[in-house]
């Protein structure tokens, strides 16, 4: 007799299918499609964690870029500035100051137009 491991495999089966749940065609009903459509998935997820890093630390560099520009700063000259003047400010920061409270980060950027 062959062993068909029964409800090991049934087990295994679901738990799958209900990770690949809003899977296009095949890839959420199937299950050899399901496991290559989850496998890939997760693939894509781990390097996209890391990735995500990336690109927000690009937006956040857009946006300090685009608040300095009327005061006649370019990114790197005000990062430049704020680097000699000792503010140790991320760009993270920097960015939120920029979108949320504008007279701060009007203030930042006199401080660091002194410093140059």
């Amino acid at each position: 007799m062959r062993v068909t491991r029964g409800t090991a495999r049934k087990t295994k089966h679901k738990k799958i299918l209900k990770l690949t749940k809003g899977f296009k065609g095949g890839r959420s009903k199937i299950f050899k499609a399901a496991m290559q459509g989850m496998m890939h998935a997760l693939k894509r997820a781990f390097k996209d964690r890391r990735l995500k890093k990336r690109d927000f630390r690009g937006l956040w560099i857009q946006r300090i870029g685009a608040a300095v520009t009327p005061f006649g700063l370019s990114y790197s000259r005000f990062i430049n500035s704020l680097t000699k003047s000792n503010i140790g400010l991320n760009r993270k920061m920097l960015a939120e100051l920029a979108v949320q409270d504008k007279a701060a980060f009007e203030g930042i950027v006199t401080i660091a137009k002194a410093a140059v």
